[in-house]
């Protein structure tokens, strides 16, 4: 382990940049020394020359460094930055969100975290992401002890990066006063561990809002039929996380409108197809017209069997329609056999019972 940390460090002061025309190389072939304090040096202009800002960037961010008296400091941590592999658009973007990046402490800060965050398990492609999303949090030592905490909860690093990419609010959220609780909250209401990690990779966000919050959605779900330790429990906490409690009173109406439901029947779809509240109203009112007015089936049958109404209309529902209708009056099959069953097979499976059987 001794070795890897040296080997992390060396990597990291020394390592060369790989496009020599890159800013960031530019600077890295003048990272060693400090240099004195000198009048020429102009903050604007060197983070458009060296640091690849755009002007209107560069105005904006050069009045956070004001301070700055030489490129000695800024040198160095963009020298730490290339060293992590990031190209010079990822520097010039890391730099343009937070400046004061350059004023990072190489040795006592920037160069710890990566060791420790490479003692976690985390490849320096993994640590070079983490630094671009990440924007003030990484020069802040408790960035180690924030992504322990999250790589256990996702369970691996893929996956805390995939929700990261989603939401870079999550290490800038309160972990104690908000996080933990939601998640503690979130186990009382009988999801394990890897139902937690899967609902906060769809929606990460949901870690940073408050507990409170969370609460009202657990009841509204429940509200809806769709009860703590089901199966579906998480698959409807997600599909309502951020819908207002107007927009799923509307929701719901308009699916009462446009296939007839009750309050009972729309409860037995959404305990089965939660996503039913996050389709527009436009693409469930041509599933609504094509499956009543044109196939025939009754508002009750389809409320049982909801996963249809989460197929495409002219990929899968009107296509398959048309072949089992062309064949049943043709005599070739059954009339009593199921639509919906013909609907949920896969697309080599209905070839192969239905199309394949009547090639010759």
């Amino acid at each position: 382990m001794l070795q890897l940390r040296s080997r992390v460090i060396a990597h990291v002061i020394s390592c060369p940049a790989t496009s020599p025309a890159s800013p960031v190389s530019r600077l890295l072939a003048a990272a060693a020394p400090a240099v004195s304090p000198s009048p020429s040096f102009v903050v604007e202009e060197y983070l458009v020359s060296t640091c690849g800002l755009t002007r209107p960037q560069a105005v904006k961010a050069s009045a956070k460094l004001s301070h700055l008296k030489s490129p000695a400091k800024p040198d160095a941590v963009l020298a730490f930055l290339a060293g992590l592999g990031l190209f010079a658009a990822d520097v010039a973007s890391v730099v343009a969100r937070d400046p004061q990046f350059l004023c990072a402490k190489v040795e006592k800060t920037l160069t710890p975290n990566v060791v420790g965050l490479t003692d976690l398990g985390l490849s320096p492609s993994d640590i070079a992401l983490i630094v671009s999303l990440s924007r003030h949090k990484f020069r802040c030592r408790s960035i180690v002890s924030r992504l322990h905490y999250y790589l256990t909860l996702f369970g691996s690093s893929d996956n805390f990066l995939r929700a990261l990419k989603r939401n870079f609010y999550l290490l800038s959220s309160d972990l104690d006063g908000v996080v933990k609780p939601n998640v503690a909250y979130l186990h009382q209401c009988g999801l394990g561990a890897c139902d937690i990690a899967r609902l906060c990779i769809a929606r990460p966000s949901l870690l940073g809002i408050s507990t409170e919050r969370i609460r009202t959605l657990v009841a509204c779900v429940e509200g809806l039929g769709v009860p703590r330790g089901s199966p579906m429990f998480r698959h409807a906490l997600n599909a309502v996380a951020f819908l207002s409690e107007e927009k799923i009173t509307a929701n719901v109406e308009h699916l009462k409108k446009m296939f007839r439901w009750s309050d009972a029947e729309v409860g037995i779809a959404f305990s089965k197809a939660p996503t039913l509240l996050t389709r527009t109203k436009e693409s469930l009112q041509r599933r609504s017209e094509f499956l009543i007015s044109e196939v025939g089936l009754e508002p009750a049958y389809i409320a049982s069997r909801p996963a249809a109404l989460t197929y495409s209309l002219e990929g899968r529902l009107r296509p398959r329609y048309y072949v089992v209708k062309f064949l049943k009056e043709n005599g070739l099959l059954d009339h009593d056999r199921d639509y919906y069953a013909a609907v949920m097979i896969s697309e080599k499976v209905f070839v192969e019972k239905f199309i394949c059987p009547h090639n010759s």
